[in-house]
C-alpha cells in the first residue's frame, strides 16, 4: 500500500469508522451511556498509561544501572505511548487497540508480530536501515575478519565520519 493510502486510511476511513460505531452504540445503549463509555476508557486508559509508562522507566532504569542495553523497555515505552495516545482518541477500534498495547501480555504478541514483520522485509530487502553521523561499531564473529584480527575485538568503523585521518 502506498504512503497516500496508509495515510487516507489512518486519518479518513478510521475515523469514519469509529464515528459510524459511536453512532450505532448510541443508538443500542443510548446517548449517555455511551458518553460514559467514552469518558471511562479516556480516564482508565490515562491511568493505566502512567501505571505501565512509571513500570518501563523503573525497567530501563535498572537495564541501564546493570549495564544492559534496555531494548524490551524501549519498545515497552514507545508501545504504551502509542496505546495510550489512542486511548485519548475517541472510539471503539482505537480503545480495543490501545489497551492491547497498554496490557504487557498483549502488548508483548503484538511486539512479536511487528519484531518478525520487520525482520522478514529486512531479508527481503524491503526495508532498508541507514544510519548518519557518530560511530558504527562492528563486532564480526568471522575469526579472520579484520575486526577479530586487531586486539580490540569491538572497534570503530573505519568509514565513520567521525575517524580522521590523524587520530
Amino acid at each position: 500500500m502506498s504512503i497516500f493510502g496508509r495515510l487516507a486510511l489512518l486519518f479518513v476511513i478510521v475515523p469514519l469508522l469509529e464515528l459510524a460505531l459511536l453512532i450505532q452504540m448510541g443508538q443500542w445503549v443510548g446517548f449517555w451511556p455511551t458518553i460514559a463509555l467514552v469518558v471511562f476508557t479516556g480516564v482508565t486508559g490515562a491511568w493505566l498509561a502512567r501505571m505501565q509508562g512509571l513500570r518501563t522507566m523503573w525497567r530501563l532504569r535498572h537495564d541501564l544501572a546493570n549495564g544492559r542495553i534496555p531494548g524490551q523497555a524501549i519498545m515497552d515505552g514507545m508501545a504504551v505511548l502509542a496505546g495510550g495516545a489512542l486511548l485519548l482518541t475517541p472510539g471503539i477500534i482505537t480503545d480495543v487497540i490501545g489497551f492491547g498495547l497498554l496490557v504487557p501480555a498483549t502488548r508483548h504478541a503484538i511486539q512479536k508480530r511487528i519484531m518478525a514483520r520487520l525482520e522478514r522485509h529486512i531479508e527481503e530487502g524491503a526495508l532498508r536501515v541507514a544510519v548518519t553521523g557518530g560511530e558504527i561499531w562492528t563486532h564480526s564473529s568471522d575469526p579472520m575478519s579484520p575486526d577479530s584480527l586487531s586486539s580490540d575485538s569491538m572497534s570503530p568503523d573505519p568509514m565513520s565520519p567521525s575517524q580522521s585521518a590523524g587520530e
